[in-house]
């Protein structure tokens, strides 16, 4: 695999970013955020075309049906009922999938795309511990309840958590199948679980544990190391549900009401304005378009429910079908470390999604999905 492909890598994360967040240390205009993301999502196809400028590509339902996706996104928004922000969202979508297809060549089973992730997502979480360092004030300031947030690039809480969340999941699945030893493991999965924990992102930590379960079981019967992690595992988690629940539960709770901790910090509430929304039969199979994942002012954070706004019905279809065609493909695979990953990738989404945006449109969700579908594709024979 060249080397070009994990800068490119690099660059998609950089442009799911997002150019909106916290206060950081150094001003920079909001459009200068966001010209810098988009030239990177231009410079990410530009040097896959120059890699791949025979067009090979291999063939992926994932993609398939993110395509699709793309092309329902395009249909709901040309009466630019969201505005032209709508236009200009479906052709970030557009140069977005197209050079996920590019890279999809050097797709093969390996773990080589577990590593890009892993590295790249360390180096935005290496930023974060900069701006700790640098401003201690602005990585956790007030306007967030003291939360984690990013000091040097605009990040919010729930991304420090969910980048936190993916780098130590995989992490710990790479040392238990032994292919990372117990220094890099500790050194790198360590500080990303502070991170979580320091970020109170309960959507993180929940996918966290589900996935980690999950991939974990996979491995138990292939991987003696898994057996005994397992088996510690248990016995760590009972023991602290009894010594340490009032603790746990106060941290879970974050100094919330009880009525505002039931109601999601407040997402019920929009979610129930969205949906009793009248909508036409057309908004109701294709959505409004592509938006910035709001309704009515307010972020609407539910995968399934931002897509429904924007894509409709068809759009929720088309989601549902590429994440069960993954878990299925997932699930079908004899184990492996590979299978684990994936696996833990696509519960971690599953279990994000409920409360966080991202699976119809250019998102760190739709990277993690890619980099189980690479997991999950068959080698080539030569």
């Amino acid at each position: 695999m060249p080397g070009l492909v994990a800068v490119i890598w690099g660059l998609l994360v950089l442009n799911t970013l997002g150019s909106t967040g916290a206060e950081t240390i150094v001003q920079l205009p909001r459009l200068a955020t966001q010209v810098l993301t988009m030239g990177a999502l231009v410079l990410a196809f530009v040097l896959a075309l120059a890699l791949n400028p025979r067009l090979r590509v291999r063939p992926s339902a994932y993609l398939l049906l993110l395509s699709l996706l793309l092309v329902v996104s395009l249909i709901a928004s040309v009466d630019l009922e969201s505005g032209l922000g709508a236009l200009f969202r479906c052709a970030r979508l557009a140069v977005f999938i197209a050079t996920l297809w590019l890279l999809s060549r050097w797709w093969d089973g390996s773990l080589a795309f577990v590593r890009h992730h892993i590295r790249v997502l360390g180096v935005v979480l290496a930023s974060v511990a900069i701006g700790v360092v640098a401003s201690p004030g602005l990585a956790f300031p007030d306007t967030y309840g003291g939360r984690l947030v990013g000091a040097l690039w605009p990040l919010t809480a729930p991304q420090v958590g969910q980048y936190a969340a993916i780098v130590a999941g995989l992490t710990i699945l790479l040392w238990l199948a032994r292919r990372t030893d117990g220094r890099s493991t500790l050194l790198i999965a360590l500080p990303a679980l502070a991170m979580l924990l320091l970020s109170h992102t309960r959507t993180a930590t929940v996918g966290l544990v589900a996935a980690l379960g999950v991939a974990g079981l996979s491995l138990v019967f292939t991987s003696t190391r898994a057996r005994r992690a397992f088996g510690w595992t248990v016995a760590v988690a009972g023991l602290l549900a009894v010594v340490a629940a009032p603790a746990i539960q106060a941290w879970f709770q974050r100094g919330q009401t009880d009525e505002n901790f039931s109601n999601l910090t407040g997402r019920a509430k929009v979610w129930d304005a969205l949906l009793a929304e009248p909508r036409s039969a057309f908004e109701e199979l294709f959505g409004v378009g592509l938006t910035d994942k709001s309704f009515d002012g307010l972020p609407i954070d539910s995968s399934w429910l931002a897509v429904y706004h924007e894509q409709g019905y068809l759009g929720i279809a088309l989601v549902a079908a590429f994440l069960g065609t993954l878990l299925i493909a997932a699930v079908l695979r004899p184990p492996s470390p590979a299978r684990a990953c994936a696996l833990f990738l696509i519960v971690y989404c599953l279990a994000a999604s409920y409360t966080e945006a991202g699976l119809g449109d250019a998102s760190p969700y739709l990277l993690h999905l890619v980099v189980a579908s690479a997991l999950l594709t068959r080698e080539e024979p030569r």
